[in-house]
């Protein structure tokens, strides 16, 4: 025990820096992730839900085709794909070699392309929860379109959306876990670098899952912490 504490501590030997930036990556590339794939998310479900036939067979797809391939797949496909486009594009202004997106990019993408879709089924479901009556009152007064969705859909629908929005944010924090094949050093790659280099596996493998889950009920409180407010006076 006091070996592991003085294996993670912040000497100059010790490895504690080094695992809290890259929880700090964790952190990052997971919540730009979870911001582009509901900006995603938000365009998809209005897609599905106002969009004429052609728009919701897009979105339709879109959805079925990122739920249903593993999402190690997307990642390759984001690092080595633009890797494709970015090579010849190098290669003209004399750099050698493979040149991609950053690992950060790269995963950045994936994850909000692939959590983009789980965005949409959320926020799709979570406005037909909404009662029309709520939204034929704010008619009924003369409310202008967008004063009633800033004031009325929104809050409702964001009320109706969050729990499901919390599970897809812990969806996106484990996905994270994939981008180290990208070169990003996050919790995992970095528990890897640590094993490798001291030979003790188990004890950051353990440490590795002590963050992700501290990270996770932090986050969780946060989201408890929403819920509650976009839930004030409702029974």
């Amino acid at each position: 025990m006091l070996e592991s504490l003085t294996l993670f501590g912040f000497g100059p030997d010790s490895w504690g820096p080094a695992m809290l930036r890259a929880a700090a990556n964790t952190v990052a590339v997971a919540a730009a992730g979870f911001a582009l794939g509901g900006s995603l998310g938000v365009l998809v479900a209005w897609a599905k839900i106002a969009g004429n036939a052609p728009v919701r067979w897009l979105a339709a797809g879109y959805t079925t085709v990122l739920r249903g391939i593993p999402d190690l797949l997307v990642i390759y496909l984001f690092y080595f794909g633009s890797g494709l486009l970015l090579t010849p594009i190098a290669q003209m202004f004399g750099a050698e070699g493979f040149v991609s997106l950053p690992g950060f990019l790269a995963g950045m993408g994936a994850i909000g392309v692939v959590s983009g879709a789980y965005h949409a089924e959320v926020i799709r479901g979570a406005f037909y929860s909404v009662k029309t009556g709520e939204l034929e009152a704010a008619t009924a007064i003369g409310m202008p379109r967008l004063l009633k969705f800033r004031r009325i859909t929104l809050p409702l629908v964001a009320r109706h959306a969050l729990p499901g929005l919390g599970n897809v944010w812990q969806m996106v924090l484990k996905e994270s876990a994939l981008i180290s094949v990208t070169g990003l050093v996050e919790i995992m790659r970095q528990a890897q670098i640590g094993s490798s280099f001291t030979r003790q596996p188990f004890t950051f493998y353990f440490a590795a899952g002590v963050l992700f889950l501290t990270i996770t009920i932090l986050s969780g409180l946060i989201f408890n912490r929403l819920e509650h407010r976009y839930s004030r006076g409702r029974a």
